[in-house]
């Protein structure tokens, strides 16, 4: 596409992208947070609501483009930044210049991915073959799986961790001014990277013990 062809147009398209799945997460997170409050009753609700509602219906291939785009363009600009700089330069700077989130976001998204892909296989594939599903005992049983548990867990930090670098780097692509904002996009991040990190971690660790 002619409007891609810039760094800029590019950094900028991966930001509302990211953005697109912030708010996602953000529902998905108040949507699994009712697993424990107030129950199997309101969760069952919720995801009868959004596997009926036509706007819904309409969002999830948006959100699956939106998700695959942002992953691409994301190896896309790391392969294209790591060919602009120097190798040596790049080891003896990186810990002074950039922290280790940012020096990581590809290695975290694509573990996130990896983690995607096995949440979908143990849940949304169940959830769309079976006649009449239970979501909350779909759901809740996954997490009496140690190793299902703990690599949720392990992903749910690392997005986290991906999170905190990925949500202020948005928003100055985007162009909000760096000087007048950087510190309160940086606490923003932070604060949403521990929601996200700690609330879904709390859900599993809670089912597990439970």
């Amino acid at each position: 596409m002619t409007i891609l062809k810039t760094s800029v147009a590019k950094k900028v398209a991966m930001a509302i992208s990211g953005l697109f799945l912030v708010l996602f997460l953000l529902l998905h997170l108040a949507i699994n947070m009712s697993l424990i409050y107030p129950g199997k009753e309101t969760f069952e609700a919720s995801v009868e609501f959004m596997a009926t509602n036509p706007f819904i219906q309409i969002m999830q291939p948006i959100l699956a483009l939106g998700f695959i785009f942002h992953i691409a363009m994301g190896i896309y600009l790391e392969w294209q930044n790591r060919g602009k700089r120097s190798i040596k330069y790049v080891k003896n700077k990186a810990n002074v210049s950039s922290s280790w989130a940012s020096r990581n976001m590809i290695w975290t998204g694509l573990f996130v991915l990896f983690f995607l892909a096995v949440h979908l296989y143990n849940y949304f594939i169940p959830f769309k073959t079976q006649a009449n599903p239970d979501h909350y005992a779909l759901v809740t049983g996954l997490f009496k799986d140690p190793v299902y548990t703990l690599l949720y867990i392990i992903a749910f930090v690392l997005l986290g961790i991906h999170l905190s670098h990925g949500f202020q780097s948005a928003f100055q692509s985007l162009g909000t001014p760096r000087e007048k904002c950087h510190k309160f996009l940086v606490c923003c991040g932070n604060i949403f990277a521990f929601v996200v990190a700690i609330g879904f971690s709390a859900i599993a660790v809670y089912f597990y013990f439970n």
